[in-house]
């Protein structure tokens, strides 16, 4: 791994690098070499370099830096410093969407998404016990080099029927213990991102731990001797092999891939864990306070992606010429509508954070349930939309960006697939296939996968909230309102005395006074 100065943030050069560091990924039966030229994986990392480039970037640092609190003298991303203040919150919103900026909102594990656990190793370390000082070393070396940090905290769906520590076979777990530190065996899924990234943090969350060799959680560098990744189809390299950047622009470059990270007796040095306790294990995310600002996060990175499809919808009704029509403007406006009430709950978070641990501030978890309970829908419904209004226009294209270099097709795609108000047949093709690329490609549909379970099944995220509203108070708020209502009539008529009786005109002859 590529060490940093101490107060020198990485540049887009210096992160790539650190990529070169002999990883074990495979892919198509092979290990690959080098994460950073291999086909299937070159563009992406070159679309995360451009993130630790925007810190240099005269025009965009202001927007992303803030001074670190580590005593180093240096500067970091906004989202990396635990967020004490409304304004400490403002800011990190405001750097995370710089960042966002730069994938067009289609990368979803970036390095600002992990850094929400990683303030909370920094605002309260106490919780850790023993592992106090590792959380300390981790919080301070994520935020003085701004650290890749993938996370992997789901178990294999092997066996769902089974309690999760009796899966001990596959699941991650401590096979025993060392002097220099844990030796870990097993596998998480989905390690999004983690071919990509310069360190792993692996957790567990779902059903309680009840076995001390399952309740662990840790930090380990990408390239650990005896940790694996197992990639999926690489949906860049399919662009790449078939097609090309016209075809698939997003594809081709913003494609996180989602590995099987497997742990082969991996060493932990114990400097590396954070938890190893059957009762912090399963109080981890509830006393980090974590999700809150992972939520934030996602909800600002899901702002800038909704501002993509409105503008690539508005510039694909242009070209059909639809967009006057009535109907088909009420769809955009209805994508328009979904982006704000998104935003607006995302900054509800931030204007009614609460007191977290450590004397941090947590974004409102109250909307943040929300957030994860509605963005599948939205996102699905915003699909729809496009599909309903866009409609064949999505199909009625050419087959490859060479049909437009042949001299015989091109006077007949001039003339058959032109657009509207002068806009060409290269309009039209650029546009449409953008688009498709967002919705209807392998890499599009991914993303709705992604975005529908993005913060655990839907319907959990409904109970979640429900179990948050009685908790706090809200519920019963609601029931009394109802019973209030409810108390002021009955039978006989109104039992309060501002109101008058309805003998006067009741045509039934049942109300008494």
């Amino acid at each position: 791994m590529l060490d940093i100065a101490a107060t020198a943030l990485p540049t887009g050069e210096e992160f790539l690098e650190s990529l070169r560091d002999d990883r074990e990924v495979w892919f198509h039966g092979e290990r690959v070499k080098d994460v950073t030229t291999h086909p299937g994986f070159r563009n992406s990392a070159r679309s995360l370099a451009r993130l630790y480039s925007a810190m240099h970037d005269p025009a965009l640092k202001d927007k992303v830096l803030v001074p670190t609190d580590t005593g180093n003298g240096g500067e970091t991303h906004a989202a990396f410093r635990i967020q004490r203040t409304k304004d400490d919150l403002r800011a990190a919103r405001s750097a995370i969407r710089v960042w966002q900026e730069q994938s067009f909102g289609w990368m979803g594990r970036t390095p600002d998404y992990k850094a929400s656990l990683l303030t909370a190793l920094g605002a309260d370390p106490e919780f850790f016990g023993e592992y106090a000082d590792n959380a300390r070393f981790w919080y301070k070396k994520s935020q003085e080099n701004v650290l890749h940090m993938a996370h992997a905290i789901i178990n294999p769906p092997v066996d769902r029927s089974r309690p999760f520590d009796e899966v001990n076979d596959v699941f991650v777990h401590v096979e025993r213990e060392t002097d220099a530190g844990l030796i870990v065996s097993g596998a998480k899924v989905v390690a999004t991102g983690s071919p990509h990234t310069q360190y792993l943090f692996v957790s567990h969350v779902g059903a309680p731990a009840t076995k001390k060799e399952f309740a662990l959680a840790f930090i380990c560098p990408t390239n650990a001797p005896g940790t694996k990744m197992f990639c999926r189809s690489s949906y860049e390299f399919n662009a790449a092999a078939a097609t090309g950047p016209f075809e698939n622009p997003l594809t081709s470059r913003l494609d996180e891939n989602d590995a099987v990270l497997i742990f082969d007796k991996t060493l932990i040095p114990w400097e590396n864990v954070i938890v190893y306790d059957i009762d912090r294990i399963n109080r981890l995310c509830d006393a980090t306070e974590w999700e809150s600002r992972a939520i934030m996060q996602a909800s600002t990175r899901m702002s800038v992606k909704l501002d993509f499809l409105a503008g690539a919808l508005s510039k694909a009704l242009d070209i059909t010429g639809a967009g006057k029509f009535r109907g088909v403007e009420a769809g955009l406006g209805e994508v328009v509508n979904w982006r704000n009430a998104l935003t607006a709950i995302r900054d509800g978070m931030i204007e009614n954070a609460t007191p977290g641990p450590g004397g941090s501030l947590s974004p409102c978890m109250a909307y943040g349930r929300s957030y994860t309970a509605l963005a599948p829908k939205l996102y699905s419904r915003i699909r729809e939309i496009i599909e309903t209004v866009v409609a064949s226009g999505l199909i009625y294209l050419n087959s490859h960006v060479t049909d437009l270099q042949s001299p015989e097709m091109r006077p007949y795609l001039d003339k058959y697939l032109r657009g509207s108000d002068g806009l060409t047949a290269l309009d039209r093709s650029k546009t449409m296939k953008l688009l498709w690329d967002a919705i209807g490609s392998e890499f599009g549909a991914r993303h709705e996968l992604y975005e529908l379970n993005y913060f655990g099944a839907p319907e959990m995220n409904h109970l979640l909230a429900l179990d948050d509203a009685r908790r706090d108070g809200m519920m019963d708020h609601a029931r009394s309102l109802v019973e209030t209502c409810m108390s002021e009539y009955e039978l006989t008529g109104w039992t309060v005395d501002d109101m008058f009786q309805p003998t006067d005109v009741s045509r039934v002859g049942r109300w008494q006074t």
